[in-house]
C-alpha cells in the first residue's frame, strides 16, 4: 500500500513537473513571439525611418535645387543682355556642378566648332521657339553630374529666351521699322544725352540733316514701294559711312538726322561728304528697278553755332534748306551763312 503511495506521488510530482514545464515552454515560446514581433515591428520602424530620412533628403536637395534655379532665373530675367545673363548661370554652375570651362557661343556662322573640340566639350544647344538661339559648351562634367548640368542648362535657355524677348521689344520702340534708323523720339533723347556730355567735357558736337532729293517724283513715277527701298538702301548707306558712336534717325519722311559726337563744323563736313559720295556713287537697287539717288545735307555744330539741342536741330535744318536751293546734291554748314537764302 506504501509502494503505490509513493508511485501515485512520485507520478503526480513527475505530471505537475511535466505541466509545468509545457506551461513554461508555452510561456517562453509566447514571449519569444512577442519579441519577435516586437523585434520585426521595430526593423519596419527602422526601415520606415530610413526611407523618411531618405525622402527627406532628397526632398531637400530638390528644394535646394528649386531655389537655385528660382534664384538663378531671378537675376538672368534683371539682365539687359546675354553675356551677362550667362555669368549668372556660370555662377550657379560652380556652385552646383564639377567642371573646368563652360562657355556661351553665339549661333551664327561656324563658330562653335572654331572655339570648342567636341572630343572636350560637352555641346548643349540653346533652342528658342524657331531657332537655335546659341551654344553653351562645358568641359570636364563628370557623368554623374550631367543630370544637374542639363536641368541648369535648360532653365538658363528659357530665362535667354525672355532676355531676348525683352531686347527685341526694347529695340523696336526704337527702331523705325522701315529704315532700321532710331525713331525720331529716341533720336532727340540721345541728342540731348550727348550735348550735355559734350558741354561738360567740352567737346563738339555736330549733326546733320540728310534728305532724300526729288523723293516725290521716285513716289510718283515708281510707286511707294520702290520709295521705301530707297529710303532703306540710304539709311544702310548712312551706316555705312559713319561709326559705331554716332547716332543715326529718321527724322520724318524722306529726312534723316544724323548725330556725330565729339566732332567739330570740319570733321562733319568731312563725314557729309563721305555719304553725299558714297550715295552718289551707288546704285539703288528696288525690285527690278536701277536707280541713281542723291541726298542733299545741312551741317550745324556745338559750340560753334548753338548750345540748345532745338536751335541745332533748327539751325541744321536752315542749312539743308540752303542746300536745296543751291541745287541739291551738296552739303552746307549754317556758320557758312548768316541770312536766309534767297528766293530764285
Amino acid at each position: 500500500m506504501f509502494s503505490v503511495m509513493l508511485y501515485l506521488s512520485v507520478f503526480f510530482v513527475a505530471g505537475v513537473f511535466w505541466i509545468a514545464r509545457q506551461f513554461v515552454q508555452q510561456t517562453r515560446q509566447g514571449q519569444l513571439t512577442v519579441l519577435f514581433r516586437i523585434r520585426k515591428d521595430l526593423e519596419d520602424l527602422l526601415r520606415q525611418r530610413s526611407d523618411l530620412v531618405k525622402q527627406k533628403d532628397l526632398m531637400s536637395r530638390k528644394a535646394d535645387q528649386l531655389f537655385t534655379l528660382y534664384d538663378m532665373t531671378k537675376e538672368i530675367v534683371r539682365k539687359s543682355n546675354e553675356q551677362e545673363a550667362f555669368e549668372v548661370f556660370r555662377t550657379a554652375l560652380k556652385a552646383n556642378v564639377r567642371f573646368q570651362d563652360c562657355r556661351l557661343v553665339h549661333a551664327e556662322g561656324d563658330r562653335r566648332k572654331q572655339m570648342m573640340s567636341p572630343t572636350e566639350y560637352l555641346i548643349f544647344p540653346i533652342r528658342g521657339h524657331h531657332h537655335v538661339l546659341g551654344y553653351i559648351g562645358i568641359k570636364g562634367l563628370e557623368d554623374d553630374e550631367k543630370d544637374k548640368f542639363v536641368i541648369l542648362a535648360q532653365q538658363f535657355a528659357l530665362a535667354l529666351q525672355r532676355v531676348k524677348l525683352h531686347q527685341e521689344v526694347e529695340q523696336s520702340a526704337i527702331t523705325d521699322s522701315l529704315t532700321g534708323a532710331h525713331t525720331r523720339r529716341y533720336l532727340m533723347e540721345r541728342l540731348e544725352e550727348e550735348i550735355a556730355r559734350s558741354k561738360a567735357r567740352q567737346m563738339a558736337l555736330s549733326l546733320l540733316m540728310v534728305d532724300v532729293d526729288y523723293f516725290k517724283s521716285f513716289n510718283d513715277k515708281y510707286g511707294h514701294l520702290v520709295g521705301d527701298q530707297i529710303l532703306r538702301s540710304i539709311s544702310l548707306l548712312i551706316q555705312e559711312n559713319t561709326r559705331e558712336i554716332d547716332y543715326i534717325g529718321r527724322y520724318g519722311g524722306e529726312e534723316f538726322c544724323v548725330v556725330l559726337p565729339d566732332t567739330d563744323s570740319e570733321g562733319g563736313l568731312f563725314v557729309a561728304e563721305r555719304i553725299r559720295k558714297s550715295i552718289e556713287e551707288s546704285d539703288i537697287h528696288a525690285y527690278d528697278t536701277r536707280l541713281k539717288v542723291t541726298v542733299s545735307i545741312g551741317i550745324a555744330s556745338i559750340p560753334k553755332d548753338t548750345d540748345n539741342a532745338l536751335e541745332l536741330i533748327d539751325k541744321a535744318d536752315w542749312a539743308l534748306y540752303r542746300s536745296k536751293k543751291r541745287g541739291r546734291n551738296c552739303i552746307t554748314s549754317f556758320g557758312a551763312y548768316s541770312k536766309e537764302p534767297q528766293q530764285p
